[in-house]
C-alpha cells in the first residue's frame, strides 16, 4: 500500500487530498454454505482401516406380500463414527469376490438422525433393500452387499467406513420449507431429518417450517416407517406434510399409476410457488430415474412464467437449494 497526495483547487483555495492507493489482490470471498457443515466429519474410517460396528438389531419392515423385502438394521458405533443427518456410510461386506480379494465398499444413506435411534449418539442406522434378480441366462443374482446386511444376525461384526458427503446435509434454517423427495430406501435419509424435525429435543435447532415428504413405492406393504411418520403428523400438522404415491394401487383422476412424480402433479401450482421461495429446499433420494419425471413436471409450469426450469435448476443447485442423491 502507498499514498498519494494531490493538491486540488477548491473555490480558490488549494487543498492538499490524500489517497490510499491499494496494490493487493483483493479478498476472496468466502463462501458460506447454508447447510449445518460446521464439524461435519467426512472419511475418519478407511476401507483399509474400517470401524467395526456390532449389529444390535436387525428387522424386516416390509410386509410379507411386499415386492422385496427391506431390513432395517441398527449398529453399535460406541460414538467412534460421528455422523450427522444426511451423509452415508459405507459397509464392506464379509468375504472375498470371485478374484479373491476383499468385497468393495457399498455406501448407503444413513437412516436415523446423529443421535442414533436409540438417542445416545452411539448407534447408526441403515435402511437396506435385499436385491435379488434374475439375469438374461435366467441366473438368480443376489447383492452382495445387501443380502450380506439382510441376514446380520445381532451381535455380528460389520466393517463400517466414512463417514461420506456433504450435499444431503440438512439447511441451518430452521424456518425452511424442505421438501423431501423418496422412491423406497431412498428414505433414508428423510428419516434421519424428520426425527431430528419432530421426534428430538435440540437446545440449537427447533424446526419450525414446513417438512412436506413424498414417498413413492410399489405397494402399500412396502410403505416404510409408515407408523412414525403419521406419528409426526400427529405431533406436528401445521409443520408436516406426508404424501405417499403407491404404484400399483393407487391412481390419478386420469387413471394413471401413482408414481411419485404423478402425485407432486397434483401439487404442482403450490410446489412451483414454493420453489420461487429463497428459504426452500429440495432433497430428492432414490432410483435414477426419479429425477427426469420431476423435470417434466417442472418444465411446463416454469415455462408458464417464462423461466426455463433446466437453467432454473442450476441455479438452485448452486443456492444448495436443490440437493440429489439418486443411484
Amino acid at each position: 500500500n502507498y499514498l498519494y497526495s494531490k493538491n486540488v483547487s477548491i473555490g480558490g483555495n488549494v487543498v492538499s487530498i490524500r489517497a490510499q492507493v491499494t496494490t493487493e489482490a483483493p479478498a476472496k470471498v468466502v463462501k458460506h454454505s447454508k447447510k449445518q457443515e460446521d464439524g461435519v466429519v467426512v472419511n475418519k474410517f478407511k476401507p483399509k482401516n474400517p470401524y467395526i460396528g456390532r449389529v444390535l438389531l436387525n428387522t424386516k419392515i416390509t410386509g410379507d406380500d411386499a415386492p422385496g423385502e427391506t431390513w432395517h438394521m441398527v449398529f453399535s458405533t460406541e460414538g467412534e463414527v460421528p455422523y450427522r443427518e444426511g451423509q452415508s456410510i459405507g459397509v464392506i461386506a464379509d468375504g472375498v469376490d470371485k478374484n479373491g480379494k476383499p468385497h468393495k465398499l457399498r455406501l448407503y444413506s444413513i437412516a436415523s438422525s446423529a443421535i442414533g435411534d436409540f438417542g445416545d449418539s452411539k448407534t447408526v442406522s441403515l435402511c437396506v433393500k435385499r436385491l435379488i434378480y434374475t439375469n438374461d441366462q435366467g441366473e438368480t443374482i443376489k447383492g452382495v452387499c445387501s443380502n450380506f446386511l439382510c441376514d446380520l444376525k445381532p451381535g455380528s461384526e460389520v466393517k463400517i467406513t466414512g463417514p461420506i458427503g456433504k450435499e444431503m446435509l440438512l439447511p441451518k434454517d430452521p424456518n425452511a420449507t424442505i421438501i423431501m423427495l423418496a422412491t423406497g430406501t431412498g428414505i433414508a435419509p428423510f428419516r434421519a431429518f424428520l426425527w431430528k424435525m419432530f421426534f428430538e429435543k435440540h437446545e440449537d435447532y427447533k424446526f419450525n417450517g414446513l417438512g412436506w415428504l413424498f414417498l413413492g413405492v410399489p405397494t402399500s406393504s412396502s410403505l416404510l416407517y409408515k407408523e412414525e411418520f403419521e406419528k409426526m403428523k400427529e405431533k406436528a400438522p401445521e409443520n408436516f406434510r406426508l404424501d405417499f404415491a403407491v404404484s400399483r394401487e393407487q391412481t390419478n383422476d386420469k387413471g394413471e399409476k401413482m408414481y411419485i412424480q404423478t402425485r407432486m402433479a397434483q401439487y404442482a401450482e403450490e410446489l412451483w410457488e414454493l420453489l420461487k421461495k429463497d428459504n426452500t429446499y429440495v432433497y430428492m433420494c432414490g432410483l435414477k430415474g426419479m429425477e427426469k419425471g420431476i423435470d417434466d413436471i417442472m418444465v411446463s409450469l416454469a415455462a408458464k412464467d417464462g423461466i426455463d426450469w433446466i437453467e432454473y435448476k442450476r441455479q438452485l443447485k448452486k443456492g444448495e437449494q436443490w440437493n440429489v442423491e439418486v443411484y
